[in-house]
């Protein structure tokens, strides 16, 4: 029986299924357990990876542990596992999340095969680029790394695109765009789910104003101004509300909580092109449509969720970039929506603190890394939980 110890058996154990099918975790010394409870260890690595990712302070958190017995050998196929070994088995658990603190790009001879990459947050702070991100994609891409941009974006694909290219981003890195404005405009122009089918022509519009308007060009959509004329609510934005003519008309939120308080009266269902509760934009955290679908689902109204945290984004990405959810990772920085759709999907992930959650965990500089009672405080309270944890995406 080998070893609990071995590399070879810590190589089987890694798999290295978290980060890839045929990745590589080669352990130049003996995993050392330094610390363990019933719920959770920190574990201190002496190794080295052939793969892209290095734990970088060399500690793991794993969580919500609900323990039986198997051998290594069976862990193989597994993406998680637990590390208390015993008689050169292992504890593993029906239940069960890694955490890596303070990882960061480096780089190595074997990349992931598909990289699927939240912008707002992670690329961009919606103004400029973070420092080292249009390095980390152009490493990535000489890796032949494939890049999707998945982002709850009300903009369709096209448009994000030019927003990436106008910040400095090479496009050609990215095998695609897929954005949550991009499958609500396909979902609304063809109709073929029974939901979208059900819906009708006329509706109420949320908007942007100053970050510029939504085009509904296409849909065959009639844009009216009164509820009662309504069949459906389509949000957007949170600035203003749409006129039939195409224009903005500017509108504070209160002002937009009124009008879905009347849509709410008539049982308007809605649908919510941009599921954020929040984006960055500079320093400052900006309300996305999230917030108010989720307002007003709290209500009782009807709302269809697009993009993350819906595993179709996801899958869409997966059949885009012709991978299995073994061969992929998702980098965001949302909790709720970022990670919980990796989790969901089955799929990798990596948090970036450095954006919408920054504030949550005390972080106040650019690349700082958050405290690991911090970050696990806030995936617990969010039910989400990353594989591993980026103070920025840079090389």
């Amino acid at each position: 029986m080998a070893s609990a110890a071995s590399a070879p058996v810590f190589e089987r154990l890694a798999g290295i299924r978290t980060i890839a099918e045929s990745g590589r975790f080669k352990a130049s010394s003996q995993l050392q357990v330094t610390s363990f409870s019933h719920n959770y260890s920190h574990l201190s690595i002496d190794c080295s990876w052939d793969s892209l990712i290095l734990i970088a302070g060399s500690r793991i958190r794993w969580t919500n542990p609900s323990w039986s017995w198997r051998r290594w050998e069976e862990l193989a196929p597994v993406c998680f596992a637990s590390p208390s070994c015993r008689n050169g088995m292992i504890e593993s658990a029906r239940s069960f999340h890694i955490l890596v603190l303070n990882a960061r790009l480096l780089t190595a001879e074997f990349v992931l095969q598909a990289w699927f990459l939240d912008q707002f947050g992670v690329l961009h702070d919606g103004k400029k680029p973070y420092p080292g991100a249009v390095l980390a994609l152009e490493k990535l891409a000489s890796k032949g790394a494939k890049m999707v941009i998945i982002s709850n974006s009300s903009r369709r694909s096209s448009v994000t695109m030019e927003k990436l290219k106008s910040l400095g981003f090479d496009t050609s890195c990215f095998l695609a765009t897929i954005t949550s404005g991009e499958l609500t405009h396909q979902h609304l122009q063809k109709r073929e789910d029974p939901w979208f089918a059900a819906l009708g022509r006329k509706c109420i519009h949320l908007t942007w104003g100053d970050r510029g308007a939504i085009s509904l060009e296409g849909l065959g959509l009639q844009v009216v101004n009164n509820v009662d004329d309504a069949e459906f609510i389509l949000a957007h934005g949170t600035e203003a509300l749409g006129l039939p003519s195409g224009d903005p008309l500017p509108k504070s939120l209160e002002e937009l909580e009124q009008v879905l308080m009347l849509g709410l009266e008539k049982r308007l269902p809605m649908v919510v092109a941009n599921p954020d509760y929040v984006t960055v934009e500079a320093r400052d955290l900006r309300v996305m449509p999230g917030t108010l679908a989720a307002k007003y689902e709290s209500l009782g109204g009807e709302v269809k969720w697009m993009g993350k945290p819906d595993k179709v984004i996801y899958s869409s990405a997966m059949s885009l970039a012709g991978v299995d959810a073994h061969e992929c990772i998702m980098v965001g920085d949302s909790l709720h929506h970022d990670i919980k759709g990796a989790n969901a999907s089955g799929i990798a992930s990596a948090l970036v603190t450095g954006g919408i959650h920054a504030a949550e965990l005390g972080l106040s500089e650019f690349g700082e890394a958050a405290g690991v009672d911090a970050i696990s405080a806030l995936c617990s309270k969010h039910g989400s939980y990353p594989s591993y944890v980026f103070p920025s995406f840079s090389w």
